[in-house]
């Protein structure tokens, strides 16, 4: 059978595609992908999923199947925006009479970092899945804390320094519902979304993983 493999960042750029065809046999599970790349010995940290949900390494496949494979990530209104975002916009998305509080997150990037000279940040998505576990995060925000509204923005592609990354916006009837779901809200985006940033610097570049 045949299933479609889509590959970003690092895994990407090591095997020169962003998508591929990849046959299998009959009653192939997700753990049979990684052997199948030839890519020599899987990456730590190596997670799947399969038509754009995430999926254990024992799951069967089907003909047609859309397998991602996805490394450690570096993630109201779920956007993910090559232009320059707006936290004004951000913050009238999450406003409502019932509101008492709007806490916001504004990441941006640094000249230094990892003690060296930072030329600006790339950051890559796989779309659909991004937007989908942003919202996901905001859900279970609102089922743990007593919030109004949330909003995630996000950028992709080249940031430069001083630009802004990433926003997030979280209205709540009390300030500290709404600060602390903005701060579990950045940190879980950056433990589960689907999004990857690279660092590139004077005289080289990595890819940043998870927590960073």
């Amino acid at each position: 059978m045949k299933v479609a493999v889509k590959l970003f960042a690092a895994l990407r750029e090591q095997r020169g595609a962003r998508e591929l065809e990849l046959e299998l046999a009959d009653g192939a599970r997700v753990d049979d992908v990684w052997p199948a790349l030839g890519l020599g010995e899987e990456p730590a940290g190596l997670v799947y999923a399969v038509n754009r949900v995430y999926a254990g390494r024992e799951a069967p496949l089907a003909e047609g199947d859309e397998v991602a494979l996805i490394p450690p990530v570096s993630g109201g209104a779920f956007l993910l925006s090559d232009e320059p975002l707006s936290v004004e916009q951000v913050v009238r998305e999450v406003a409502s009479d019932d509101a008492g509080a709007i806490a916001t997150f504004v990441g941006t990037t640094r000249a230094r970092s990892r003690d060296r000279d930072v030329v600006r940040l790339e950051y890559e998505a796989y779309e659909g899945m991004a937007e989908a576990e942003m919202e996901r995060i905001a859900d279970a925000l609102k089922e743990r804390h007593d919030l109004v509204e949330v909003a995630i923005h996000h950028r992709v592609g080249p940031v430069e320094i001083g630009e802004t990354s990433v926003v997030i916006g979280v209205s709540a009837p009390h300030r500290a519902a709404a600060l602390a779901a903005c701060a579990e809200a950045i940190d879980t985006l950056k433990q589960t979304v689907p999004l990857w940033k690279k660092e590139l610097y004077v005289g080289g570049e990595a890819w940043i993983g998870t927590g960073s």
